[in-house]
Parts: structure tokens; sequence; C-alpha cells
């Protein structure tokens, strides 16, 4: 299957639909998931154009690994973590549903569980705040 360009986050990526972004380079973009798992559930994007892993650029996974690590250490301070899960689907039958790479940076607590993924969307103010929380653990 061939890159959708009109996907959600290439709209993102374009500016067309807003987001609660928490950093951005000339390769890629972090923002808040808006139907988070947990609080301070955060994607980050790589900017080139893949589907998913099984056909994203070797060179680009080299950039983003590095970040997704960064912001996975900032997150688990910023909120307070006991871990961290990082998951990243590819196509339809392992879980994926927006069909642009992106990595999930999932902030863990002992005992609790996450909340289903893409069921309930997050108080505006709320991801506002976190982003913010994450962009101070990042600074």
């Amino acid at each position: 299957m061939s890159y959708d360009a009109n996907n959600i986050f290439a709209k993102i990526l374009r500016g067309e639909i807003p987001c609660h972004k928490v950093y951005e380079d000339a390769d890629a973009i972090v923002f808040m998931d808006v139907m988070p798992q947990s609080p301070g559930h955060t994607l980050v994007l790589p900017k080139a154009q893949s589907r998913n892993l099984l056909d994203a650029d070797p060179a680009v996974l080299a950039k983003i690994i590095p970040l997704v690590q960064k912001v996975a250490i900032a997150a688990k301070s910023a909120f307070n973590a006991d871990g961290i899960s990082i998951a990243q689907f590819n196509e339809t039958a392992g879980g994926q549903t927006v069909f642009h790479l992106h990595f999930h940076v999932i902030p863990r607590y002992e005992g609790k569980p996450l909340n289903l993924h893409a069921r309930n969307m997050e108080e505006g103010s709320v991801l506002t705040a976190n982003a913010e929380k994450l962009k101070a653990a990042l600074a």
C-alpha cells in the first residue's frame, strides 16, 4: 500500500490541523495524543513520508529513535511515571490506525491499567498543561 498524503498526521505536519505541540525540528514533530491512554501520552513523528516502519528510510529511523528516547526520558520525569511504554504499530492487522510512521510514548504507573486507545478525547486544557510539562522537562 502507498502513503496517503491526506492522513491526519500529514495534515498536522502541513499545519492544516492544530496539535498540542511539544517539540519540532527539521526532521520531526512531537505532540500530545488527543486520546491518551495515560496522562502525558505523546506522539513522535518523522516529517518524512512513510506509511510505517515497514517502508521507512533507515536514515529517517536513525534520526527518530534518539528523539523517541529523549521524549521517553523527559516524560518519565515530567509525569512522575514508574515506567514508559513505547508503541509503534504497522498496518491494520498490527493495530495501526493512522498511516504515517509514528511512535507512542506512554507514561506508565504501577497497578494502573492504560485507558483504551482512541476512545475518549482529552480536554484541550489538560493537553496544553501536559505539553507544557513535557516541554519543561525537555529543556
